[in-house]
């Protein structure tokens, strides 16, 4: 296995290397980790994470549509979220501050660095400041009536003066709005300012495309390269209106709720719908998301479906937890032609497999069986299940 590495090959599934990196491998636990490193591909970390969302779309600023310049630093924002996460900013957008899209702040108690702490603070809940500027955050904090960071201050302040004063960096703040609500008020009062209007079954939903872009390649191509900015919304007529097909307004609207909050509901009787969704519209966040709630489901009915759903839409977890149960009740399961049919398929798949080489969806099932297996009886049970698989194997013609 370490020649491979050594030679180049990359743990990956489906292929002649990564089974064979699999299949050398010298202990369950070195087995452990390859699974896990399988699971974690570049593929897999796409920049789908809100958190990681939220901190680009600050750092650069992407179709953002007001400018703040504090004493010659120039920080660009987006109204829609300084409005949501600040009563001070919504209020000032829509009085002192309205249809300006460039604000200078002159105040001389207004230091850069703490302006910019507070707008990590808006955009992602965590907020790095140096210690010395720690009053001006408070300050701020005040003026924009953001009452939990000065409390969440004050208590990190005493803790690193406690630790000692060479502590120089407050990290990882509380945050302001709690996971899985939406960061816009639902009323049809509040100002969101959207740019942009899709419509979905004679249903216009009022969005902003730094989010849709930033969430979705799919949106991102949509809105940047192929859309023509023809028709406008008529009670907006600065608002483009896109239509949208293939998709309800009920969908549409639990695909809204995810891009804006990085959460949906979803149900028994949407799940699959949402995943198809998610899959057109590329947000694997959203893909894994319905695979967790697919493993709730997980039964011996559905289990074989369940892996091939797994399998279609790239869902490693779901694919790993539909092995395992198969390892459970493999006894059984050796009884089902589609079973068969499926291992026969799971083989042909393999590229440049050899009559020796494993079989990806055996060697799961053979590994779950056997791991943690301590005690005697454990290790008969084990060897029965590997026993009735490999019966299976030999009738179809795929010993391995």
């Amino acid at each position: 296995m370490r020649f491979s590495f050594l030679c180049g090959a990359k743990c990956e599934a489906n292929t002649f290397d990564g089974e064979r990196c699999l299949y050398g491998a010298l202990s369950d636990p070195i087995r452990r980790l390859l699974k896990e490193y399988k699971r974690i591909t570049a593929k897999a970390m796409q920049r789908d994470y809100y958190d990681q969302f939220l901190q680009t779309l600050l750092e650069q600023g992407s179709y953002s549509d007001v400018t703040f310049m504090v004493h010659g630093e120039m920080f660009k924002a987006h109204r829609c979220i300084l409005s949501a996460r600040s009563e001070y900013f919504a209020h000032m957008l829509e009085t002192k501050w309205k249809g300006k899209s460039a604000i200078t702040l002159k105040h001389p108690l207004v230091n850069p660095a703490a302006f910019g702490a507070i707008m990590q603070y808006f955009y992602t809940g965590r907020l790095d400041i140096d210690v010395n500027y720690v009053e001006d955050c408070k300050r701020l904090a005040k003026q924009c009536k953001i009452s939990e960071l000065i409390e969440e201050l004050e208590v990190k302040c005493k803790q690193v003066y406690e630790f000692g004063e060479e502590a120089v960096y407050f990290l990882q703040q509380c945050r302001e709005v709690g996971y899985g609500q939406l960061p816009f008020d639902l009323t049809d009062s509040f100002p969101s300012y959207p740019d942009i209007c899709f419509r979905v079954e004679g249903y216009d939903f009022l969005c902003h495309k730094a989010f849709f872009c930033g969430r979705s390649d799919y949106f991102k191509a949509l809105l940047e390269d192929h859309f023509s900015e023809g028709e406008t919304l008529q009670a907006h007529p600065s608002i483009p209106v896109i239509t949208l097909h293939d998709v309800s307004h009920d969908l549409f609207s639990r695909i809204l709720y995810y891009i804006y909050s990085d959460n949906t509901q979803l149900s028994h009787e949407n799940v699959y719908e949402v995943l198809c969704v998610a899959d057109m519209y590329l947000l694997p966040g959203l893909k894994r998301l319905c695979g967790r709630t697919l493993a709730v489901l997980l039964n011996e009915e559905n289990v074989l479906h369940m892996w091939k759903t797994a399998k279609l839409f790239r869902l490693s977890r779901l694919e790993d937890q539909c092995t395992e149960y198969m390892a459970k009740i493999i006894e059984r399961l050796v009884e089902r032609p589609e079973f068969a049919d499926m291992i026969r398929e799971d083989a042909g798949n393999v590229a440049a497999r050899q009559e020796t080489d494993s079989i990806p969806l055996v060697d799961e099932i053979r590994f779950h069986i056997a791991s943690n297996v301590q005690t005697y009886s454990a290790i008969e049970e084990a060897n029965q299940k590997l026993s009735a698989l490999e019966l299976l194997l030999a009738s179809i013609g795929l010993e391995c």
